[in-house]
This record gives C-alpha cells, sequence and structure tokens, in this order.
C-alpha cells in the first residue's frame, strides 16, 4: 500500500516531542491533539499541524462546585431491597453505593420526590410513615417480610470518566465533580469559561466537546466483587434535578416520579421498551441540550474555531440522529469504534466531518481491564482485530478521518504497533479516495430493522459492541453493517404506518420484552397484520431469538403464521409435534455457519421448511406465506460463515437467488466494487493467505490474498 498522508489524528504529548513529531511523519497525520491527562507543547503546536483541544465542558470546575453545590448533577439512587420483620425498618441510604460517587440530597425541594415502596405489594409508603434523620430512613408501620426500597437524590461528587482514568490510568489528581448547566448560575459560569479558554487557546484549530453535558450512567457499589452496580451509555438518569423535574411538569403538565427512573428497581434501562414518560422526558432534555449547546458552538465559531463533538462519553441528549442535532451547528463528529456497526453509526450523522478514534487507545489497559500497553498486552492483535470489523464497513460508508488518543509515550515499547497503524492509515486513505470517487455499487436488496427506538438509535441502541454482546440484534447489525445492501432502521410505528414500501427483508430479533424485539407492542392487531400482509405482498420477515413475542393472546410469537415456529412457554407440553427432516439447498448455509439452539422451539405448519436442526429442534427454518415468506433463526452470533449465511439467506428468501455478481467465493474475504472510478477492493478479514474468487459482470477473478490484507484493482 502507498504511504500518503492525511486524514489523520494523532495524540501528542508534552516531554515527548521528538516521538510525537516522528510518528505524525510516519502515520501522515495532518492534526495533533490533546488527551485526558496530557498538554501539547509549543514545539508539537507550532509543527504546523493542525491542532484538536478536548474540552469536557462540565468538569474541572471544583472551585465553582464547592461554592454552589446545588449546582452538581443529579440522579435518583434505589436502596438494596430490605426484608421488613416488624412493625419498622430503618434503611440506609449509601448502603452499598461508592460514597466518594455520591451524596444524598437531603434537601427540602429534593425530598418532595424521594418515594418509599412496598415492592412485595408494589404499592407506594405514604408521606407520613416515614422520616429521614442523618442518612437514614425510618418506615414506620411495615408488613413483616415484606420487602422494601427507598428512592432518592443524589448529588454526583465525581464525574465518572475522570473516576475511571483515576483507576485505570493511576491518576492521583483531584476528583473532579460534574456541573449542572440547567441552572441558570451553572450557565453562566461555563459560557464564561468557554469563552475565556477560547481567548486562551489561539492555536487550536478544533474544539472537540467531550461530549456535551450528562454521561452515559455508571453507577459504582462499595462491594469490590460488584464494582459496577448498573451501566447504559444511552440512559438519561444523569440529567435529572430538582429544577429539570419542576421545569418538565411546567411544560408538559404532569408531573414525573421517581419510579419513573427506577422502573421497580431495574432502571430505565436504554434495552428496554421506552415508556411515554421516558419519551417525554428525553425529547424535554434534548431540547435543552440543543438550546444551551448551540449558544456554546456559536461562541466557538466567534473565535475563528471549528466544534466537533464526541459521539461518547456525555453525548446523553446530544443524540446525533435526533431532531434537534442540526441545530447545534457541529462541524464534525468523532466516534471511538470497535466495530463496524459503530462505524456505520457516524457515517450517517449529518455533519460535514465524520471521524473515528480507533481502539485500542494508547492506555496501559483497555476498556475491560485487559493489559494493553503493559507486560501481558498485544496492543498490536488488538488494533488489527478491531480493524479487521471496521474496514469492512468502510467499503460501505465513507468516513473522513480516523485517529488515536491517549498516552503517545506508551509507544515506545511497541514499534510493531507503530508499524501496524502506519499500515492501518494507509489503508483507510485508499479507501476513503475511493468513495471520494462515488458511491460503492449495492446489491438489489433493501433491509429494514425494527426496534424501538428506530431511526433516533440506528446501528445500535446505546453502547460498544463488547457491552451488549447478549442481544441477537447487535450481532446481526454488525453483520450487516459490511454487506452490500442497502440497510434502513424504523420503529414499530413507522412500520404500522407504509414505511415497508420498497423494502426487502424486515428482521426483528432479540429477546422477548426488551426494546429489540419490541415487547408489548406486538400486542396491537394493526402492527401484525400490516407485517403479515406485507408478508403475503412479497416481502420477507426474517425473526431471530424471540421476535414478536408477547405473553397472553394468540401464540407467544405473535407473527407465528408468518414464521411457521413458535416457543412453548409451558402450555402446550401436552399437544402433538410435527416431524421434520432438514432440507438441503445448495449453498445456502457455508461450512461452518450455524446458530445456537432454543428449547422448545416448535413447527406451527405443516409447510415451514427446517434449513437447520440441533437437538432434534429447528434452529433455522423458513416458512412460504402468499407471495412471500418468514425466515426464523433460533439465534446469531456474528463471525465470517454466519455473515455470508445471513447474506445468503435473505437474496434466496427475497427471491433475487444467490448468484450474484461481486461477490467472493468465500466467507473470510469480501469485496466492494466502486462503479465511477471502475475499481474493485477485495479485503481478507482472515488472519491467514487465502486465493479468494470474486464474480464479476465478466467472468471469474482469482486474488492472492495475504493475511488481513487489502487489494485494490480496476476493472
Amino acid at each position: 500500500m502507498e504511504h500518503t498522508k492525511g486524514g489523520f489524528t494523532m495524540p501528542g504529548e508534552a516531554g515527548y516531542e521528538k516521538l510525537t513529531l516522528e510518528l505524525a511523519e510516519r502515520w501522515g497525520a495532518d492534526v495533533v491533539r490533546d488527551s485526558d491527562g496530557t498538554k501539547l507543547s509549543d514545539e508539537i503546536i507550532d509543527a504546523g499541524y493542525g491542532v484538536y483541544s478536548t474540552i469536557c465542558i462540565i468538569r474541572e470546575h471544583n472551585e465553582f462546585g464547592r461554592a454552589h453545590p446545588e449546582c452538581l448533577q443529579q440522579t435518583f439512587l434505589s436502596t438494596e431491597p430490605q426484608i421488613a420483620q416488624g412493625d419498622a425498618l430503618d434503611v440506609r441510604l449509601m448502603a452499598g453505593f461508592f460514597d466518594q460517587q455520591f451524596r444524598v440530597n437531603d434537601g427540602e425541594a429534593s425530598m418532595g420526590y424521594w418515594q418509599v415502596w412496598d415492592r412485595t405489594e408494589n404499592v407506594l409508603v405514604p408521606r407520613e410513615r416515614w422520616t429521614y434523620r442523618e442518612g437514614t430512613v425510618t418506615v414506620t408501620g411495615t408488613v413483616p417480610f415484606h420487602v422494601y426500597t427507598v428512592s432518592f437524590l443524589a448529588y454526583r461528587l465525581w464525574e465518572e470518566i475522570n473516576m475511571y482514568n483515576h483507576v485505570t490510568n493511576s491518576w492521583t489528581s483531584e476528583h473532579l465533580m460534574p456541573i449542572d448547566p440547567r441552572l441558570p448560575a451553572a450557565q453562566e459560569y461555563l459560557y464564561g469559561y468557554l469563552d475565556n479558554w477560547c481567548r486562551e487557546h489561539p492555536a487550536t484549530t478544533v474544539v472537540r466537546f467531550t461530549s456535551m453535558f450528562y454521561n452515559f450512567v455508571w453507577i459504582w457499589g462499595s462491594d469490590e466483587r460488584r464494582r459496577t452496580l448498573f451501566t447504559d451509555w444511552g440512559s438519561y438518569d444523569f440529567t435529572v434535578s430538582e429544577k429539570a423535574l419542576a421545569d418538565f411538569e411546567r411544560e408538559y403538565g404532569y408531573a414525573l416520579t421517581a419510579e419513573d427512573f427506577i422502573h421497580h428497581g431495574d432502571l430505565q434501562v436504554t434495552h428496554m421498551p421506552p415508556t411515554a414518560h421516558k419519551r417525554d422526558y428525553m425529547a424535554f432534555t434534548q431540547r435543552f441540550v440543543a438550546d444551551f449547546g448551540r449558544k456554546l458552538v456559536d461562541l466557538v465559531h466567534s473565535y475563528g474555531k471549528k466544534a466537533y463533538v464526541f459521539y461518547d462519553d456525555s453525548w446523553v441528549g446530544v443524540e446525533p440522529y435526533g431532531p434537534h442535532f442540526p441545530s447545534f451547528g457541529f462541524d464534525g463528529i468523532i466516534k471511538c469504534v470497535f466495530s463496524g456497526y459503530e462505524a456505520r453509526l457516524c457515517a450517517g450523522v449529518p455533519a460535514d466531518i465524520h471521524e473515528l478514534r480507533l481502539h485500542p487507545y494508547l492506555f496501559p489497559v483497555g476498556l475491560g481491564g485487559a493489559p494493553t500497553f503493559m507486560e501481558g498486552g498485544d496492543p498490536t492483535r488488538d488494533a488489527r482485530q478491531y480493524w479487521m470489523s471496521v474496514r469492512r464497513a468502510l467499503l460501505r460508508a465513507k468516513i473522513d478521518r480516523i485517529g488515536l488518543g491517549g498516552y503517545i509515550h506508551l509507544l515506545e515499547g511497541f514499534p510493531d504497533f507503530v508499524d501496524c497503524i502506519a499500515g492501518i492509515a494507509d489503508e483507510f486513505r485508499a479507501i476513503r479516495a475511493l468513495h471520494d470517487g462515488g458511491a460503492p455499487a449495492a446489491l438489489p436488496l433493501c433491509v429494514a430493522v425494527v426496534h424501538s427506538w428506530g431511526g433516533l438509535r440506528p446501528w445500535t441502541l446505546s453502547g460498544h459492541f463488547h457491552e451488549t454482546y447478549m442481544h441477537d440484534l447487535i450481532h446481526i447489525i454488525e453483520a450487516l453493517s459490511g454487506l452490500p445492501v442497502d440497510v434502513r432502521f424504523l420503529d414499530f410505528d413507522q412500520v404500522k404506518s407504509g414505511a415497508l414500501e420498497g423494502v426487502d427483508v424486515l428482521i426483528n430479533a432479540g429477546r422477548a420484552g426488551t426494546a429489540w424485539s419490541g415487547g408489548d407492542v406486538w400486542k396491537d392487531p394493526q402492527l401484525v397484520a400490516a407485517v403479515t400482509g406485507w408478508v403475503m405482498d412479497g416481502g420477507v420477515f426474517l425473526g431471530v431469538g424471540e421476535p414478536s413475542a408477547a405473553q397472553g393472546g394468540w401464540g407467544y410469537f405473535k407473527l407465528r403464521d408468518v414464521l411457521g415456529v413458535d416457543l412453548d412457554t409451558g402450555a402446550r407440553v401436552c399437544h402433538g409435534r410435527y416431524t421434520f427432516d432438514v432440507e438441503t439447498v445448495p449453498g445456502l448455509l457455508p461450512e461452518g455457519a450455524g446458530v445456537r439452539g432454543l428449547d422448545h422451539l416448535y413447527l406451527t405448519d405443516g409447510k415451514t421448511r427446517v434449513l437447520a436442526a440441533g437437538n432434534g429442534l429447528p434452529t433455522i427454518a423458513a416458512h412460504p406465506l402468499g407471495k412471500g415468506c418468514g425466515l426464523y433463526l433460533s439465534s446469531f452470533q456474528v463471525n465470517h460463515a454466519n455473515t455470508r449465511m445471513l447474506l445468503n439467506l435473505m437474496l434466496w428468501a427475497s427471491g433475487k437467488g444467490l448468484a450474484q455478481p461481486w461477490l467472493t467465493d468465500t466467507p473470510e474475504a469480501e469485496c466492494a466494487v466502486f462503479p465511477a472510478s471502475r475499481k474493485l477492493v477485495i479485503i481478507n478479514n482472515a488472519d491467514e493467505a487465502r486465493t479468494v474468487s470474486v464474480a464479476t459482470e465478466n467472468g471469474v477473478r482469482t486474488v492472492e490474498m495475504p493475511p488481513c490484507g487489502l487489494v485494490i484493482q480496476s476493472i
């Protein structure tokens, strides 16, 4: 691969000027940046590169936070359940929580939102039956052996990313407090702070907001065996305050309660279908974040600087696919990535510049706590692995820039990593150049994914791939991220209202009751009828795991008559079952492809074709219905063979046929054709050499591919 320059942002570090500038040349960088815990020296700043400066607007204001404790950010917390043994119960509020992260807000306005629940009976305990004193709530009139919890507001004393860096990177600086800009005093202070900051950073060309105001939720416990009590990258729990709740009530005409956030102790996890109250509160928060955020972006622009936003950490309320994002006026967006779906998540945001922050970060350990740039780590292996996932997505959607973050001095003992990133940078620039010449060709297949969030959260619901491994749909989305098909994301109301026009395959996947599969939304007969009619008219409904599942009524899978399969939850143990033979369709299932079985699955129709089975149960099935078809997979785990299997199943069921041009003969390799520039790019996703044949419009082309290699040829 030819060595080129540009489109690369690299971290710099004062004290390591020579290393910084040498690596900038080696990697073809055109921008240098600081990172949390590092500074850029004048020698680096004056070296002729663009300069990104990272700013988290709501932290590093401890003096203000101590003077204005009411301006600290808050959250609702709920105590661990306690069993009453008599007619009174003492509940210590902070028991089990990390006391360096939270402090009880026992102000008069705050306590108006506290709630005590009898969870056994699911009733709210009247206010006159509980009192508070010095960190403990005493509940009277309790029922013996019933379980009770207390929900209360707490100030956040330690901003979570700073907390993470203290733990993982051995920081010893002062614990940084998070400031809530919803309060007028905090808004005035933060605006003045940014104004002064811009004046003091004349060399900065891009202000990189990390992200805006409110972090993803990360609640720590006091027990080392369960340090993380709860974490959710898309939750709005950390946006709450007395002012937010009061302003919401004035605007919407009804009051939110602690239970709207605590939700029976489950919290409002993003993987659950949202309540109407949650949707209202999210929209309310998004409007505020966009309104004050725009004032800060305008301020940055007034100094002749660009404003980019980091699509992680404090992105709650920003919602890059939401209706308010364009009003911020951001010039670019940056997304850290482990996987292909995260690259697609970034690429589709309405912004001028889309940049990926590659992993691994230049930290001693990774997000999962495993060693990286230290003894026992293998950052070169990690970088190559992540790049293999990201690269296939870059063939389908254009990204403008890539880069790294962290401590550059850690690279002194890892020359292989330096070489690896040099190769990745050149491959990226080669792929970007192909997109500059025109979009890649796609197969005549339009795939829509339906889940509770639809287009507001395309390509994911929240978080990183390694943190949502338990959901079938995220594996499917990862597979789709690099396939040559048109992908759309819909919510259930859109499906009901005719949004399936032009769609060939509709995918619904995940566990029952989740935002992925939809939960009780499938009890709506209009939704069931809309999908059924669409299938009978020629569409393909692909269900994975527990699609359309909801308890009660006809079938557990509400689309059982489309899929030809259903799940026995215990009510049909006395019913007879269809026997079946496994049908082999030549070329449909690649060698090594397969999915895990699901217990108690049974056929509902003798016309259902079982394409794969395990332990006497169907794992892959197809059910003809009218002009269309229902497809069912009992699970899906992303890998090379299963990714090709997914594509094959969609092509086969939709009647497109498996013999399509511009597909490789092996699942380990993929390709894309760029018609405008007459270029074919082939990637080998395996860490061993492959002989790859590609079906073209003019016959078969065979290419020898190096391990993890990329080859570009003219056509």
